[in-house]
């Protein structure tokens, strides 16, 4: 039994307490790397691959995510889960990537209209999704090496088990010489290129667009977009189907209808009260979808009908934020008008109040999700349930103020 595989982080900690070793060396972390061995040998790995992708490999301490005892983990988080909706979708921001969209459009009408023949995704969408992923970069590649980012969540992260396994794709990657060694370089989480694939995702999706033989994606326009379009596909997407209409939302609306399971044709939307954003006219057949209703920031702006491909996206990255910037760049890169509805002024609570709140909603039966400090739309929807039946205000939006009065309500109890 390999006791450094089983227990890697608390051998760690001992080994820097006591070690010897030169500066930055972590005998633990080498004996858990060397006991991949077989596994990469069962992948398909050669020895000489694995040797020079992990010789002098070393964990990343900055990394966020890591599970050390004794050692809160760096406060570097996804911005898609710790941002105000009025800061993640700064107009600024989106007015400028659009602007260069409508460029790129241009500049790659054909490929782009090949990649939607073929995956029937909106030349538009995967554009936005470059803009979102690497602000349209070319040739991206981020500061990380990809082999020593895996290496580090597999051994140390709080989720060791996928992290293993996309470290040995990424190792696939290297012996099928998909990309160089000195190639391998991703974002803090491990996902690569201008779409930003996982390298298992790389395997399942990624596409030879431009026919040179390769699968690209960090140089290859066509190859990336493409790739993004083939996920988008197996995921799901509908042809033809818009991802959502930002809609007008009534003053006294009863925020608790924003439930990804309440589904209701858009007319119906409509006839209570729902209004498409600048009274744009839907056919009977757009009027006939269902749709369920969104208010990421709870009363405090813009609202919207939500359709399957939402549910893509978010497939794609699980932020409903990361899905309304993708979603609304795309509609930009056409129609250069902003939200209808400004975003108001709200307070966001931190990370440890949002999981205070999500643990306290658990106990009174209002949460049964996972307990991770971000403000999403199961956690909106639990805290409109509670201020509903306790005569607050309703509003499915976290503040100190709720968060005190379970706390009153605890201590009642």
């Amino acid at each position: 039994m390999n006791i450094a595989r089983i227990f890697p982080a608390v051998l760690w900690l001992a080994l820097c307490t006591l070690s010897t070793p030169a500066a930055g060396a972590d005998p633990a972390f080498r004996q858990w790397l060397d006991a991949l061995w077989p596994d990469a040998q069962a992948f398909g790995i050669s020895r000489k691959t694995f040797d020079a992708a992990t010789a002098g490999v070393e964990p990343d301490l900055s990394l966020p995510d890591l599970d050390v005892p004794g050692r809160p983990a760096p406060q570097r988080e996804q911005p898609e889960f710790v941002l105000r909706p009025a800061d993640y979708l700064k107009d600024a921001s989106l007015a400028r990537l659009a602007g260069e969209g409508r460029k790129l459009l241009t500049e790659f009408g054909k490929t782009l209209d090949a990649i939607e023949q073929r995956f029937g995704v909106p030349p538009t969408v995967v554009l936005a999704i470059w803009g979102r992923e690497s602000g349209f970069s070319r040739g991206y590649r981020p500061g990380n090496n990809a082999i020593r980012v895996l290496a580090t969540q597999a051994y140390l992260g709080r989720r060791k088990d996928v992290f293993r396994q996309e470290l040995l794709f990424a190792l696939k990657m290297v012996e099928d010489g998909e990309v160089k060694l000195s190639g391998m370089r991703s974002s803090w989480a491990g996902a690569m290129g201008l779409t930003q694939f996982l390298p298992s995702e790389f395997y399942k999706y990624a596409v030879d667009f431009d026919g040179d033989g390769r699968r690209d994606i960090w140089n290859s326009v066509p190859d990336a977009l493409a790739s993004a379009a083939k996920q988008l596909a197996e995921k799901g997407w509908q042809k033809g189907q818009r991802w959502a209409y930002e809609a007008r939302v009534p003053k006294a609306v009863d925020c608790t209808l924003a439930d990804p399971d309440v589904k209701l044709p858009i007319a119906e939307w409509v006839r209570r009260g729902f209004a498409p954003a600048f009274d744009r006219k839907l056919s009977a057949e757009e009027q006939a979808q269902p749709a369920s209703l969104l208010l990421p920031a709870g009363i405090y702006g813009p609202g919207f009908l939500i359709l399957p491909n939402y549910f893509v996206l978010k497939d794609y990255n699980f932020s409903d934020l990361y899905v309304l910037f993708v979603g609304q760049l795309s509609d930009r890169i056409l129609d250069a008008r902003a939200f209808e509805t400004p975003w108001a002024d709200v307070v966001q609570l931190k990370t440890g109040a949002l999981e205070e709140m999500q643990r306290r909603l658990t106990e009174l039966g209002y949460y049964s999700e996972k307990i991770d400090g971000k403000a999403g739309m199961k956690t909106r929807l639990a805290l409109g349930a509670y201020q509903k039946a306790n005569g607050l205000k309703l509003d499915c939006w976290p503040t100190a103020a709720v968060l005190d009065h379970m706390r009153g309500r605890t201590r009642g109890n």
